[in-house]
């Protein structure tokens, strides 16, 4: 039976670059079966929420959802649509590939972020004209999650063991109790687990990015962490993602609309189809993913490239021999 894949090309270049992705995924001898659905800042216009409740019931009950990019309503869409997919952790790769130019070519590192709670659960108040208030939420039950994950995915992946990232040395209670629940997890699985404060990591990982692996780090902290490392490998336009829940998942391109080139058939859709090989990897198709991988880190390599790589190809020629070498 075909797995039931939501695609959500959303605004902007999302609109280029999902399609580009779906078709990379049409290409494989894979069961997989595409429901469109739309969300967004235009759906928002012409209807009045940028997240209709048939496109967030839809991503729950699918096997994996497949999304693009929104723009003003990206907080009111790819949030709810996390939820949706139950997600509590958000894995995000920053790799250098041969042929692009990156500030560090031996950068590569996966960043395990926490998803659900810390200073993006919504917990803000105005209480004054004068004073507005965020609290932070962190959970060892939300931190051990995490560390079970991180645990196995190491494992799965042939790593020594991760890196906990935290601000402990300041917020005493909420980083430390999440640093003290990763690391009592991975003691229980005899997993390696050092720790660094983010503020040395970010200096680190720039100097010498080659001393760290997989990081594991609280749902702020990962979100900064890892667009950091997008700079030393080339930008975000190269970076997918996966936001992974027990049972469901959503897959995306770190990148945003990039309103300036919306349209025009030149968007890199690398970001989006390697979030396609995320996909199929999550499906259990790891095989395809290896070979759309390798179909994209040689075309980077080998060309044709769209502009921001310093080529003139367009979307749909960078698809097309992606696709040809599949």
């Amino acid at each position: 039976m075909n797995q039931e894949i939501v695609v959500v090309p959303g605004d902007g270049i999302g609109r280029e670059v999902t399609p580009a992705a779906v078709e990379v995924l049409r290409s494989l001898d894979v069961e997989l079966e595409f429901l469109e659905a739309e969300a967004g800042d235009a759906v928002k216009e012409s209807t009045g929420t940028a997240l209709p409740e048939e496109t967030y019931d839809l991503a729950a009950s699918a096997d994996a959802t497949l999304f693009g990019a929104t723009g003003e309503t990206a907080a009111d869409v790819i949030l709810p649509l996390r939820e949706a997919v139950g997600s509590f952790v958000n894995i995000r790769p920053a790799k250098a590939y041969p042929g692009v130019d990156a500030l560090q070519p031996e950068t590569d590192l996966v960043f395990l972020r926490e998803n659900t709670e810390g200073v993006y659960g919504g917990n803000e108040h105005r209480l004054t004209e004068d004073v507005s208030t965020l609290t932070r939420v962190v959970t060892g039950t939300a931190s051990r999650r995490l560390a079970e994950f991180a645990c196995e995915y190491v494992a799965d992946g042939g790593y020594d063991g991760f890196t906990i990232a935290h601000k402990d040395n300041v917020m005493r209670e909420t980083d430390g109790r999440f640093r003290k629940a990763v690391e009592g997890v991975a003691a229980d699985h005899a997993v390696e687990a050092d720790d660094v404060l983010i503020d040395a990591f970010a200096t680190r990982v720039c100097l010498d990015p080659t001393q760290f692996g997989v990081v594991v780090c609280p749902n702020l902290a990962g979100d900064v962490l890892s667009d950091l490392a997008a700079g030393l490998v080339g930008g975000l336009g190269l970076l997918p993602s996966a936001n992974v829940g027990p049972n469901n998942a959503l897959f995306e391109p770190v990148h945003g609309t990039a309103p300036d080139i919306a349209g025009e058939g030149v968007a890199n859709p690398s970001a989006a189809i390697l979030s396609a090989a995320m996909l199929l990897e999550y499906l259990e198709y790891d095989v395809a993913a290896d070979r759309v991988r390798t179909a994209v880190e040689t075309t980077l390599e080998e060309g044709p490239r769209t502009a921001d790589l310093g080529g003139n190809a367009s979307t749909d020629e960078v698809t097309q021999a992606i696709v040809d070498r599949l």
